[in-house]
């Protein structure tokens, strides 16, 4: 039987924000005490504290905070994990184990961009890589798209898209508006999102070996949102840290990164002003100016509603008046 873990850390606010954003679907109504919020994710009881600490506590509290660890260490250069159970710090701080077999097969994966981003569409694309392709995906750089900067992006994808075959689907803000609601999170958004590319490029391409799915939920999780879906793609393979284990995933990402960078740049223009991403304190203060200057509806066609942003613009405009 699988043991329980405990795996602990501290974040900063944007990763806080971030958290508190894309859990806010899970959260618990009892709160412990000096807690700010607790969540239930499948098996996994995850706790923020007023400090700043974060506890995953379940069997499955390893795959639950991996993302979060990357994210905390993205956003702000370190973390410091502890951990008990089957998987402790040092695990936790281990390289990243790639399996040969999936890593040079030919395989269609599959990765997301802009859920942590206020503004800005979301991104997913499916990529078939022919394992004939890997050497030249290698040459080029091919990797994870948080590890490229913005730049060397949009020098890369044009020459992967020559290479490989994908299929991408554009989510706007105000279309995520519409959709979401409590029956329909983030990570069901996501995982209908998946499916649809998954099951386009399946269709053109038959000939795979793998498909991979850079993991956000447990299977079970992931095919329990698809319940009500049809033509719901099976047999996959969910991997942690998937764009490190497989250049399909990577490709999917930096894909969909492209697109999303080549968005955010068009509705920058289109505002006449130079938009932040992510969820910072900088993006309160750039959606404020919006709010002030073209009304909150025009900030509701090109924002995600439900992130505390939102919130604190409308507390900004209320001290207004």
């Amino acid at each position: 039987m699988k043991k329980n873990n405990v795996i602990t850390f501290r974040v900063c606010k944007k990763t806080q924000d971030m958290m508190d954003e894309e859990l806010d679907w899970c959260k618990r109504e009892f709160v412990p005490p000096y807690a700010k919020w607790q969540a239930k994710d499948g098996d996994t009881v995850i706790t923020l504290y007023e400090s700043g600490k974060v506890v995953f506590q379940g069997k499955d509290a390893d795959l639950a905070s991996s993302f979060w660890i990357d994210t905390e260490r993205i956003n702000s250069g370190k973390v410091d994990v502890k951990g008990s159970g089957s998987k402790t710090k040092d695990k936790l701080d281990k390289s990243i184990k790639v399996d040969s077999k999936i890593y040079y097969s030919s395989s269609i994966g599959s990765d997301e961009v802009g859920t942590g981003d206020y503004f800005g569409p979301i991104v997913v694309t499916a990529a078939y890589v022919s394992k004939d392709d890997i050497p030249y995906l290698e040459d080029i750089g091919v990797k994870d798209s948080k590890q490229m900067m913005d730049d060397k992006i949009l020098e890369v994808v044009p020459l992967i898209i020559k290479k490989v075959s994908y299929e991408s689907m554009i989510l706007t803000n105000t279309e995520y508006n519409k959709k979401y609601s409590k029956d329909l999170n983030l990570n069901k958004i996501k995982a209908i999102m998946h499916n649809k590319v998954l099951y386009k490029l399946r269709e053109k391409t038959p000939n795979y070996d793998y498909i991979i799915v850079d993991e956000f939920a447990k299977d079970f999780i992931y095919y329990n949102y698809l319940r009500d879906t049809d033509n719901v793609v099976r047999n996959i393979t969910f991997l942690t840290k998937g764009e490190s284990k497989s250049l399909a995933v990577a490709a999917a990402s930096l894909i969909s990164r492209y697109i999303f960078i080549k968005e955010f740049d068009k509705l920058s223009s289109e505002i006449g002003i130079n938009l932040p991403k992510g969820a910072s304190d900088k993006v309160d203060e750039i959606a404020y100016k919006i709010a002030k200057e073209k009304g909150m509806d025009y900030l509701k066609s090109i924002a995600k509603l439900n992130f505390k942003n939102t919130n604190k613009v409308e507390d900004m405009l209320k001290a207004d008046k």
